[in-house]
């Protein structure tokens, strides 16, 4: 894989697909970490003299241009983060597009508006997908693949255009798969993984894979109700996924096998209802045994004795992967099984990884300093999926 040392960018048209997928509370970013993440490669080909023209997605629109999902608020942060002026296009491959671009001098950025606005750039056809890569290419003389959180995706700016266009890695994504080779192929021992979040589901995928190659997996979240469940315990009304309860009961036995150690809660924060999360309101929560959750009770968070259980798990890894919450972190009364394993983490001495998505959320809502970590991926899916070991489509476009 090419990265960009291998290319003479000096007064050339630089397409970068970056991955700027940041959240939004109407026009206002709430978490810029991605915008952030992509300032090196941005800075590095301005400086070097390209005409930088950035790309991404924003949100879900329908194939259509959607003004709650338009990339000008990520335009104008940009321009702050990089402390220069930042053009917008108001469009991805018209009018705007080209004039904007057709005005780029050497060093100067613009920023194009969100690909999906335009339903090629997310179809199943590979016809009408080439199309929008070929009207992508026209605006540029090379390309340069960086928003690692969308590499999963067979999408026509992540898989299509770079066959197109010379191509190169930019810095973010040769980090991320560096960081995940570190994961899978070059592992300090013990390995020691963290999954929460919502759905089992979500997790079964790259569960299976760890399976060959953890030392201890602990689990937190919604998914471990049905990790609990499938142990025999009654739940309340925890969120249960019951048909991934079988699955989950061979996960267990083959770890048992193979002597990978499961970690579940011993204990659970619950309360009768799901918190107000905009009104941070107190909401009575309790503390109960994992093994006897009232019936009228849903687990929200890990226990104090789950908390001090996980963090001596974690103590002594050489090596750690997180990918999820333990809990409602976004409440103040659900945070503290999140904000133990951060700080467990922080403590280590391991090499530590956060897995993207919530878990670099709740890093910075938390208020934990990013560079405290060995790395925060920005890509939760991608990364997922890389440790299942599946082929992502954005990568093996800009191998040669």
């Amino acid at each position: 894989m090419k990265t960009i040392d291998d290319l003479d960018v000096s007064g050339r048209r630089v397409f970068v697909r970056a991955d700027l997928n940041v959240p939004l509370d109407g026009g206002t970013i709430t978490d810029d970490g991605r915008i952030r993440a992509a300032l090196p490669t941005i800075t590095r080909l301005a400086e070097a003299g390209a005409k930088v023209i950035v790309a991404s997605h924003l949100g879900r629109p329908k194939g259509a241009p959607d003004p709650k999902f338009s990339l000008a608020p990520v335009a104008g942060r940009l321009g702050e983060l990089l402390g220069k002026d930042v053009a917008f296009a108001s469009d991805t491959v018209g009018e705007s597009a080209a004039a904007t671009v057709a005005a780029l001098a050497g060093g100067q950025v613009a920023v194009l508006e969100n690909l999906r606005f335009n339903a090629g750039e997310t179809s199943k056809d590979e016809a009408e997908r080439g199309a929008f890569a070929d009207r992508l290419a026209a605006l540029a003389d090379l390309y340069v693949g960086d928003g690692f959180g969308a590499v999963h995706r067979r999408h026509a700016s992540v898989y299509d255009l770079p066959a197109r266009l010379p191509h190169a890695a930019g810095d973010l994504i040769a980090t991320e798969v560096g960081v995940l080779r570190r994961l899978t192929d070059d592992v300090s021992r013990p390995y020691a993984v963290v999954l929460g979040g919502a759905k089992v589901s979500d997790k079964l995928g790259v569960i299976e894979h760890l399976l060959e190659r953890a030392d201890r997996i602990l689990i937190g979240g919604g998914m471990a109700y049905t990790f609990l469940k499938a142990q025999g315990h009654e739940v309340g009304s925890s969120l249960l996924q019951e048909d991934q309860v079988p699955a989950v009961q061979g996960y267990l036995k083959r770890a048992e096998e193979r002597g990978v150690e499961f970690v579940l809660p011993v204990d659970v924060v619950a309360a009768a209802s799901f918190p107000d999360l905009g009104a941070k309101t107190a909401t009575d929560p309790v503390t109960v045994a994992a093994d006897a959750i009232p019936a009228e009770l849903m687990g929200l968070d890990i226990g104090p004795r789950s908390r001090e259980l996980y963090a001596a798990r974690l103590a002594d890894a050489a090596t750690v992967f997180w990918n999820g919450p333990m809990g409602v972190f976004e409440h103040p009364d659900y945070a503290d099984g999140t904000r133990t394993v951060a700080r467990a983490l922080i403590d280590s001495s391991a090499f530590t990884v956060v897995g993207g998505g919530d878990s670099a959320a709740a890093v910075r809502i938390l208020g934990f300093d990013e560079n405290a970590f060995g790395h925060i991926s920005t890509g939760g899916g991608a990364s997922l999926e890389y440790l299942e070991g599946k082929t992502l489509p954005g990568l093996a476009a800009l191998e040669d």
